[in-house]
C-alpha cells in the first residue's frame, strides 16, 4: 500500500504512483493556464478532478466548464489546456493511467514506464 497527503501548493506536483498509475495535483492562480493546443499525453489517459475553484478545459478544441466536483477524462493523445477563470485558486487532482511523468518536469514517452 502507498499513501500520501496531497498538498495543494501553486504549480504541478506529483503524488503517489506505481508502474500502472500515477496521481498529481495542480493549483492555478487566478487567470493561470496550463497547456495549449499542442499539449497532449501520448501514452496516458488523464482523469482530472476539480477539488475547488472554477475554470475551463479546452480539449481537442472543445471548451468544457470546470467547477468543484467536475471530473473530466482526457484521453491519451487529446490536446488540452486548463484555465482558471474564477476569482480563487483552481485546485485539481489528476490520475494518469499509465503514469505520464518521470518527474514534475519530464513527461514519459508513449509506451515507456
Amino acid at each position: 500500500m502507498k499513501r500520501t497527503q496531497l498538498a495543494f501548493q501553486a504549480g504541478f506536483r506529483l503524488g503517489v504512483g506505481n508502474d500502472r498509475s500515477q496521481c498529481a495535483v495542480m493549483v492555478l492562480a487566478r487567470g493561470g493556464v496550463e497547456g495549449d493546443s499542442e499539449n497532449r499525453h501520448r501514452g496516458a489517459d488523464q482523469w482530472l478532478y476539480v477539488v475547488s475553484g472554477t475554470g475551463s478545459a479546452k480539449i481537442n478544441g472543445r471548451e468544457v466548464p470546470l467547477s468543484a466536483g467536475t471530473m473530466v477524462l482526457i484521453e491519451r493523445g487529446d490536446t488540452h489546456e486548463i484555465r482558471n477563470t474564477g476569482r480563487s485558486l483552481l485546485k485539481t487532482a489528476s490520475v494518469y493511467v499509465p503514469p505520464a511523468y518521470r518527474d514534475e518536469e519530464t513527461e514519459l514517452p508513449a509506451g515507456k514506464r
